[in-house]
């Protein structure tokens, strides 16, 4: 397989990971739909980074630390379900909360645009599972001896897999009809989001004390 066959190939993994249903997704078509176009592109960007981060680090060969030492792996899913669930209860509370209505600059009293590139980030960050494909994938498809340039290239095309797709999903949720449904019934659609994502990161705790068991 050439090195450019190998690049897509790569990409299109992690594409299809990406498109997978989990936190990630409900979080950006949240904040999208809840506060702005604005934020829910901030966290989709944020969502990139995280990609960008855990490409750069299947490239240098670290993610395999996390196979090496389950110990590590099993603490990063621990904080990581803690994390998801966090976020669950913020949302939950906020669901009888009325809409924050975005100012002149286009940010929502209750979320700043910085803070939903921040959330979408640690989301990202937060699932040590993400790091795992990463690493799996790289190990399953990364030649012995990989040209430089392909080392290289791989982290910022990671980032516009990632952004990209997140950018899809806010761009969609963040529309006008989307937004006024949102509006009826958003204690219903605020509890639905706190409780998958509180479930997600129930299950991410469980299968790392299960593991540990």
């Amino acid at each position: 397989m050439t090195a450019f066959a190998v690049l897509l190939s790569i990409l299109a993994a992690i594409a299809i990971g990406a498109m997978s249903p989990g936190p990630s997704f409900v979080l950006v078509s949240r904040i999208s739909v809840a506060s702005s176009r604005s934020h829910g592109l901030a966290s989709a960007l944020g969502m990139g980074v995280g990609g960008a981060f855990f490409a750069a680090l299947a490239v240098l060969g670290l993610t395999a630390l996390l196979l090496k030492f389950e110990w590590l792996y099993v603490v990063l899913k621990l904080l990581g379900g803690a994390y998801l669930v966090y976020l669950a209860i913020k949302i939950w509370r906020g669901a009888s909360e009325p809409l924050a209505v975005p100012g002149p600059s286009g940010e929502g009293r209750g979320l700043s645009v910085r803070r939903a590139f921040l959330v979408g980030l640690f989301t990202q960050l937060s699932n040590p599972k993400t790091s795992i494909v990463y690493a799996s994938i790289f190990a399953a498809l990364m030649p012995q001896s990989p040209p430089l340039w392909l080392l290289l290239a791989l982290p910022p095309m990671l980032f516009c897999v990632e952004a990209g797709w997140y950018t899809i999903v806010a761009l969609a949720f963040s529309g006008t009809r989307a937004r006024l449904v949102y509006m009826r019934l958003k204690r219903w659609i605020d509890r639905g989001a706190g409780a998958v994502m509180g479930a997600l990161g129930v299950k991410l705790m469980a299968e790392a004390i299960t593991s540990k068991a």
